[in-house]
């Protein structure tokens, strides 16, 4: 997170294990859509006990988003069940990312689908390593913790 992107080089394997953290009460951002992206397409559960669905991606870690990521956390059988996403929550979530398109040379674009357990969805990484991905409108972001522009 040095640069303020979810961010990789070369092989896609493990390049989410060392990013920065997302918690409740000083994350809201474009990195939050992308984990929010992340618990919809796991069916994460939320709240009010139903599956954590589009309308709650909005980039704010709030309760609802702590809850979901505590249940995945579980769900994972993760060391920490703490509703904080850091490197060993981020690092899970990038084991289910495959291959669709590209390269992944430096300098390259790389296009991988998450499969989650409820639906899939596709990142893409740049040429310079920053991750996009779409937000709830179909428009491209880049996983950022410095913007706040997904729909």
């Amino acid at each position: 997170m040095s640069d303020g992107y979810v961010r990789g080089y070369d092989t896609y394997v493990g390049d989410w294990g060392d990013e920065g953290v997302l918690k409740l009460g000083g994350s809201n951002s474009n990195a939050v859509c992308l984990w929010q992206t992340v618990l919809w397409a796991e069916g994460a559960q939320e709240i009010d006990g139903t599956s954590f669905d589009q309308a709650d991606i909005d980039g704010i870690f709030g309760r609802n988003t702590e809850l979901a990521t505590s249940s995945m956390q579980g769900r994972w059988d993760l060391e920490y069940v703490d509703g904080i996403v850091g490197s060993t929550t981020f690092g899970r979530a990038d084991d289910q990312l495959e291959y669709s398109s590209g390269s992944e040379d430096r300098g390259r674009t790389l296009f991988l689908t998450y499969d989650g357990r409820a639906y899939d969805f596709t990142v893409a990484r740049n040429s310079e390593g920053k991750y996009r991905f779409k937000d709830r409108s179909g428009v491209w972001q880049y996983a950022g913790y410095n913007t706040w522009t997904c729909n």
